[in-house]
């Protein structure tokens, strides 16, 4: 009945191209079977006229003989033939679980041109699709990690109650030496980074924080101070929770950005004197004028204006020198309940929890100065009275004061830029009040730190070191 056709196997990529079919008629599936059925009918009548010739006496032993001899070959060539469609669907079983596992190189080769030829031509372009599709996305990796890799920005993507997943270059350097992060723990990470990261962790939420390093060879033994903004975000990875923690260098932006606002903190003092002294000097001439022609009646009006601006150009003048020229703080004990009673006395606010019983020593007059700024910053952002409140609590080697609020909160832009002189959105803030209190958290030693809350609302953390504390 003819050799049998090689069985169907997958055909790695190179050979001929995938959907190729060989030229002449096309036959299809049922044209081939009807054929095949056919034909092995005509070989059975065939074979039932010859013995039916030779034996017209036994009709019965014609039919035994016919059977015989045609269900046999039958059954050879229908099995040859389905053996062969056989290997075909299990060639497309073998590559479809390799397409599972990832690998797309392979594609299948059917010689016939019939309907099983289109499955294969459409099996074979969707395996020419995957794979193209799986070099994109390799690709796309590869750029999206050399990124991630080469940013400033230290990255870290920790799994929920596990180790940390991936670090780039910057998180290595920054928390671990340049060494490998992945597997450790975070916390075993934050053990050995600094108090301001730890804090700014726990606080929970985005933030900035301040951190003091030693000064290098050479250098004067003062530290220098690194301001960071921490943001994460919480997502599921296959299944499991993770977070995402971003650490940016704020310094070198920050001091740029303080060397933008003072020139033009010196362009509106310079427009504030110009405005202030030119009308002093016309009043002045007109007055010398009226006094040598003997017009004194004027005179108390024009001393008077002069008297008036001269006092808004002081007010003015000093509100800048208050900032600029910040005395050492002197220290006194205090107790804390009194101190918080005569706050209490000039701002509304909620204690919240039991302050320290014990004393302690700081400068009384700046840090009411401070915490006068920030409960009014707190009762101008929009939030209820009622929600803005004061908790001071004794860490183990520093003290620790809040302010909390359930305003708006601030977004990445203004946290970035709270903290610098003069910087304000309001339309009529001066920007010194976050500046001051940083300026006199950090003249005892201390810090500030902002982190939006969760719910809505700010948290402004004066953190004073155990050096300006004393029982």
């Amino acid at each position: 009945m003819g050799a049998t056709p090689p069985p169907v196997r997958p055909r790695p990529q190179g050979m001929r191209p995938t959907g190729m079919r060989p030229t002449g008629m096309r036959l299809s599936l049922l044209t081939r079977w009807t054929a095949l059925v056919g034909t092995l009918l005509t070989v059975g009548i065939l074979i039932a006229l010859t013995l039916t010739h030779f034996f017209p006496a036994h009709p019965g032993m014609v039919l035994a003989v016919c059977l015989l001899c045609v269900l046999p070959i039958s059954i050879i060539t229908i099995r040859a033939q389905l053996e062969y469609m056989l290997s075909l669907f299990r060639a497309l079983t073998g590559t479809v679980t390799s397409y599972q596992d990832g690998d797309f190189s392979f594609s299948l080769h059917w010689p016939q041109n019939d309907e099983l030829s289109d499955l294969v031509a459409a099996h074979n372009t969707l395996g020419d699709v995957l794979r193209q599709q799986r070099l994109d996305l390799v690709q796309r990796e590869l750029l999206l990690d050399t990124m991630v890799q080469n940013t400033p920005v230290a990255m870290l993507l920790v799994r929920e109650a596990g180790p940390v997943v991936y670090a780039n270059i910057a998180a290595r350097q920054l928390l671990h030496q340049g060494r490998r992060l992945e597997g450790h723990r975070l916390d075993d990470i934050l053990a050995q980074a600094s108090p301001a990261l730890r804090e700014a962790m726990a606080r929970g939420g985005d933030g900035l924080f301040t951190t003091r390093e030693a000064g290098g060879e050479g250098q004067e033994a003062l530290d220098q101070e690194e301001v960071y903004h921490l943001a994460r975000r919480s997502f599921n990875l296959n299944g499991r929770k993770h977070e995402l923690l971003l650490l940016r260098q704020l310094t070198m932006e920050l001091r740029r950005q303080e060397v933008q606002t003072w020139k033009k903190v010196i362009r509106v003092i310079s427009h504030e004197l110009n405005n202030s002294l030119a009308p002093l000097t016309s009043l002045a001439h007109s007055g010398a004028e009226l006094v040598r022609r003997g017009q004194t009646e004027r005179l108390p009006q024009i001393l008077a204006t002069i008297e008036e601006r001269t006092r808004h150009l002081e007010s003015f003048i000093l509100g800048y020198a208050r900032f600029a020229k910040l005395p050492a703080p002197r220290l006194e004990l205090q107790s804390w309940p009194a101190f918080l009673a005569q706050l209490a006395a000039q701002v509304d606010f909620t204690i919240a929890g039991e302050p320290p019983a014990e004393p302690c020593a700081f400068d009384p007059s700046q840090l009411e100065q401070a915490l006068l700024n920030l409960l009014k910053n707190a009762h101008e952002s929009g939030s209820p009275a009622s929600q803005v409140s004061l908790e001071v609590r004794r860490l183990h080697d520093a003290v620790r004061i809040d302010v909390l609020d359930r305003g708006p909160g601030m977004s990445d832009t203004v946290l970035t830029n709270a903290l610098v002189p003069f910087y304000s959105t309001k339309r009529s803030g001066t920007g010194l009040g976050l500046a001051l209190a940083r300026e006199i958290a950090e003249a005892h030693g201390g810090r500030i730190t902002l982190a939006n809350r969760d719910g809505g609302g700010l948290t402004v953390t004066l953190v004073l070191p155990v050096s300006a504390i004393s029982n």
